[in-house]
């Protein structure tokens, strides 16, 4: 039996949270591990949670009181990197998908979507790491018109070498470690230092990071839901 993707949510407004958790409980895929109505809520939560119990994302709301879905996916960003976020929101602006994609969230999801689209964004986020709609792609592109902004989403851009292009175009793909290293005949210990440097140099926190870069200096086309 395939194991059930674990899910956490977080939102102020519990009938919201209660209709979330319904709409996914209905799918067998899904399993709603936790509920809360607070950032400070979901952050004990995890420090006691075990690693076999850990839930592989987390829904987030932007608009929360007292701490907001900035400063938890923030906060949750430098505890745990590789955890898979996706902002809920009804303000569904480039200004805002841009900063979340600065802090490396996996998707950005109106509150309105359909069932369908929940559905889609976290079996494609818990695959591959990110979900990313045809109208995220053009308000993106909208938003990074100018040198200033694009340069405000990666603050420590720097020229990437021909091999370090090489490599950010096999991590679009979602190539491992060792595939990397066996396709360019490098050592997985030399794709880690390629990886590392990368990010190093364009500002990036992590592999959402590395995808969104490559799109928008067009070094790579990614296959985006129409």
């Amino acid at each position: 039996m395939t194991e059930k993707i674990k899910i956490a949510l977080v939102d102020d407004e519990q009938l919201i949270l209660e209709g979330i958790k319904i709409l996914l409980s209905m799918e067998n895929k899904f399993s709603v591990d936790f509920l809360a109505t607070e950032g400070s809520q979901l952050l004990e939560y995890l420090e006691k949670t075990d690693q076999q119990n850990f839930p592989d994302l987390i829904m987030v709301d932007i608009q929360m009181k007292p701490m907001d879905g900035f400063e938890l996916t923030e906060l949750l960003k430098k505890k745990y990197p590789d955890l898979r976020i996706i902002i809920l929101s009804s303000h569904y602006k480039s200004s805002v998908l841009g900063y979340m994609i600065k802090l490396g969230v996996s998707a950005f999801l109106p509150k309105n979507s359909s069932k369908a689209v929940f559905i889609e964004a976290i079996e494609t986020v818990h695959k591959n790491g990110m979900y990313f709609t045809k109208e995220d792609h053009e308000m993106l592109l909208s938003y990074m018109n100018t040198p200033a902004r694009k340069k405000s989403l990666f603050d420590n851009e720097e020229t990437l070498s021909a091999r370090e292009k090489d490599v950010v175009k096999l991590i679009c793909q979602e190539k491992t470690n060792q595939e990397i290293a066996d396709i360019l005949f490098l050592s997985p210990r030399t794709v880690e230092s390629h990886r590392q440097r990368i990010l190093d140099k364009i500002g990036a926190r992590n592999t959402v990071g590395i995808v969104i870069y490559a799109i928008i200096n067009e070094i790579y086309s990614l296959q985006i839901k129409l």
